[in-house]
């Protein structure tokens, strides 16, 4: 993970800022900087950054200062939108000096959809369920509709992907719960239910939910090769629409 001033590749590249949550669980952040690791060993050439948002160390704000005037991608570690990627990742970049866009969430996308088939298969979700399988997909929650829109998105392709019932749930500012869910999927006949860990790094919430599950529960997504692939394609796409870097603030007269 690229930790110095320099901001850009040559011929203009824009460095990627990956903008994690934050946590108190030693954890994640050990995860998140395994997860960089491979972004990096995926585009050697990109220099790559972290920001938090909140409990961790570097904080944004400061990896946001530390590319001083340069070009940058924030590419929120965000599995839905929500007031994080519409609000405080926006209200930081506009304080800083850099010319920034924000990425795109991580979810809802396929290839967030192979993290998750490929977690739950190594907690034991079977190459062909039956039909008592189901899956209660379980993540952090918000209280933006934008957010219970793409958690529902990504639990309709990862029904799909399965060919078994997949209901969001969510460990606070939502309902249904995880055992909310649980029971409701119980109570029309599953009697294979699984939990699908839609977090990007162990914590409190993913403990929490993955307590609740009757049968198995998957780990959180972490440095799954799909997450990195994820990340670099969100920044794509942002690079794509460069003209909409936000300018560089005017100078102090």
């Amino acid at each position: 993970m690229t930790s110095g001033r320099n901001t850009a590749t040559q011929g203009g590249t824009p460095a990627l800022v990956v903008v994690a949550h934050g946590s108190r669980d030693p954890r994640a952040l050990s995860t998140v900087r395994a997860l960089l690791d491979r972004v990096g060993a995926l585009r050697p050439a990109l220099p790559v950054h972290l920001g938090h948002i909140e409990l961790n160390a570097p904080l944004l704000p400061g990896t946001l200062a530390g590319l001083g005037d340069g070009e940058a991608v924030l590419v929120p570690l965000l599995l839905s939108r929500g007031h994080h990627v519409e609000r405080d990742i926006p209200d930081m970049a506009g304080s800083s000096p850099a010319r920034t866009r924000v990425a795109a969430p991580l979810g809802p996308h396929p290839l967030l959809v192979d993290a998750l088939h490929a977690r739950l298969t190594e907690a034991g979700w079977p190459s062909h369920p039956g039909p008592d399988h189901a899956v209660v997909l379980a993540s952090a929650g918000s209280r933006a509709p934008a957010s219970r829109t793409d958690t529902s998105r990504t639990a309709a392709l990862l029904a799909a992907r399965l060919g078994t019932p997949v209901v969001p749930a969510y460990a606070s500012a939502a309902t249904p719960t995880v055992p909310e869910a649980v029971r409701a999927l119980t109570a029309r006949g599953y009697r294979r239910v699984a939990v699908a860990s839609c977090f990007t790094a162990p914590g409190r919430f993913a403990a929490q939910c993955a307590a609740a599950a009757p049968w198995i529960a998957s780990e959180p997504l972490g440095t799954h090769p799909s997450m990195a692939r994820l990340l670099l394609h969100r920044y794509d796409e942002a690079v794509k629409t460069s003209s909409s870097l936000k300018p560089r603030a005017p100078a102090t007269p």
